[in-house]
C-alpha cells in the first residue's frame, strides 16, 4: 500500500519526490521512519485498552427515499472503530507490528448515521462523464507554478503525477524513491504515463486524483466523500473486530476476496489473484453490505484531515457521534504536508512490505497528489 508504502503513497500513499527539488506531488511513505512514527503515535495510547471490540449494534431506521442508482444503503449505528492487526492474539503477518496499526489504536466506539455509499469505486467512465460535463482540468493536467513550489528547478515543474515503477531485481524497502517516480504526463486518463491510455478500461477505478478532485467529482454528482468513520462503518459490512472486511482468514479456502500484490516486492506482481495491476470493480465477491473493493485495487480518499493521533483524542470522549476529523493535518513524517486520510489499500498491498488492506488500517494522502493506485467513492446523507 504505498498507502502501501504503508502506504507508499503515501503511498497513503502520496509522496514528494524530494522536499525541495520537487516536493511536487509524490507519494508520502509509511514504511520509512516507521520506528519514529511509532514512539510519537503510540506515546500516546500506552496503558490504554487497545482490543476492546464490541459488537456493532446497526440502527434499526429505514433509507428515508429509494436508493440512488448505483449505492447501498448504510444502516449506520454504533461500532468499535480501529486495528490491533491481530486475530484471537495472532498477527496477521510478519509485517504486522506495532507501528502498522500505530495510528489505528486505540479501538473506541463511534456511532454514525446511515447514509448511501457507492458500491464500487468511481470508474473511468463515470469520471469522463463527469470531464465531459464540465471541462474540469484535474490537477495533474495543471503545470504547477513557481509561486507553488518557489524551490523547484524550472525542469521539474512540468504536468505529470507520481506513478509506480517496478524494479529491476529485488532491492532494499527502506527508500519508496526505487520504486515511485514523477511522471511527466501521467494523468487520470494516462495513468501510468503519456504512453498509457484508459481505451478498454472503462470499468476500472479511475487513479491520477487528487483530493480536490475527487471533490469536484462529488459535487457534481451530488454527493460528498465519505468520512473515514462512515468508510469504515462501510467496510466492516456488520462485522466487529475482524482482520478484514470479510472475515480472519486472508485466502479462506484459498480463494482471493480482493487485488492485492503477490510475487516479490516491487519486481513484479505475479497476478496470482488473477490480476497483476488494477482490476476492473466487482472483479472479487462483494463485503456483508453489498460493497466491492473496500480492500485492495486502490486507495480510496476520506474527507478527514489526516492526524497520528486522531484516535488517541476520540478515544477520550467515550462514544463519539458522526466524527468529522480533526481541524487540521500532522503527520510527524511530513509535518510541513498538509494530507487527508486514505482507506482500502491498493493493489500494491502485500504483506512483505504493507497490510493495511486490513479492516481499521489507515492511510494518508498529500491533497495535492495524485497516485497511479488511489481513487475515491462517494456518499449520500439523507
Amino acid at each position: 500500500m504505498l498507502n502501501c508504502f504503508d502506504k507508499a503513497k503515501n503511498l497513503g500513499d502520496t509522496k514528494r519526490m524530494t522536499k525541495d527539488t520537487i516536493r511536487l506531488r509524490l507519494p508520502t511513505v509509511w514504511i520509512v521512519g516507521v520506528l519514529m512514527l511509532s514512539l510519537v503515535i503510540l506515546s500516546p495510547v500506552r496503558g490504554m485498552e487497545t482490543n476492546a471490540f464490541a459488537l456493532t449494534i446497526e440502527s434499526k431506521a429505514k433509507p428515508p427515499s429509494p436508493t440512488p442508482k448505483g449505492m447501498v444503503w448504510i444502516p449506520g449505528g454504533e461500532f468499535s472503530m480501529g486495528s490491533t492487526g491481530k486475530a484471537t492474539g495472532k498477527s496477521c503477518c510478519s509485517v504486522c507490528s506495532e507501528a502498522t496499526v500505530a495510528d489505528c489504536l486505540p479501538v473506541h466506539r463511534i456511532f454514525v448515521d446511515g447514509f448511501w455509499i457507492d458500491a464500487t469505486d468511481v470508474t473511468n467512465d463515470e469520471f469522463e462523464k463527469f470531464i465531459k460535463a464540465t471541462g474540469y482540468v484535474t490537477i495533474a493536467e495543471r503545470v504547477p507554478t513557481k509561486e507553488e513550489f518557489p524551490n523547484a528547478p524550472a525542469e521539474n515543474l512540468v504536468a505529470g503525477s507520481v506513478v509506480f515503477t517496478p524494479t529491476k531485481e529485488p532491492v532494499p524497502l527502506d527508500n519508496h524513491l526505487r520504486w515511485w517516480n514523477y511522471v511527466k504526463g501521467a494523468d487520470w486518463r494516462h495513468p501510468s504515463g503519456p504512453d498509457s491510455n484508459i481505451k478498454g478500461h472503462g470499468n476500472d477505478p479511475v487513479v491520477q486524483v487528487a483530493y480536490d478532485d475527487a471533490v469536484a467529482y462529488a459535487k457534481w454528482a451530488g454527493k460528498r466523500l465519505p468520512t473515514e468513520a462512515e468508510w469504515e462503518f462501510a467496510q466492516r459490512g456488520g462485522l466487529s473486530g475482524k482482520l478484514f472486511a470479510w472475515g480472519d482468514e486472508f485466502n479462506p479456502g484459498g480463494k482471493y476476496m480482493a487485488n492485492t500484490y503477490q510475487g516479490v516486492f516491487p519486481v513484479k506482481d505475479t497476478g496470482e489473484d488473477g490480476f497483476a495491476g488494477i482490476s476492473p470493480v466487482k472483479s472479487f465477491p462483494p463485503n456483508g453490505y453489498g460493497l466491492y473493493d473496500m480492500a485492495g485495487n486502490v486507495w480510496q480518499w476520506c474527507s478527514d484531515w489526516y492526524r497520528s493521533d486522531t484516535y488517541a483524542v476520540d478515544a477520550r470522549h467515550g462514544v463519539v457521534r458522526n466524527p468529522k476529523g480533526p481541524d487540521s493535518s500532522y503527520d510527524p513524517l511530513e509535518p510541513e504536508v498538509p494530507k487527508r486520510v486514505q482507506r482500502g489499500g491498493s493493489f500494491l498491498c502485500t504483506d512483505q512490505y504493507c497490510t493495511r488492506y486490513m479492516a481499521g488500517t489507515r492511510g494518508k494522502g498529500a491533497v495535492d497528489t495524485g497516485t497511479s493506485h488511489a481513487g475515491f467513492r462517494c456518499v449520500i446523507s439523507p
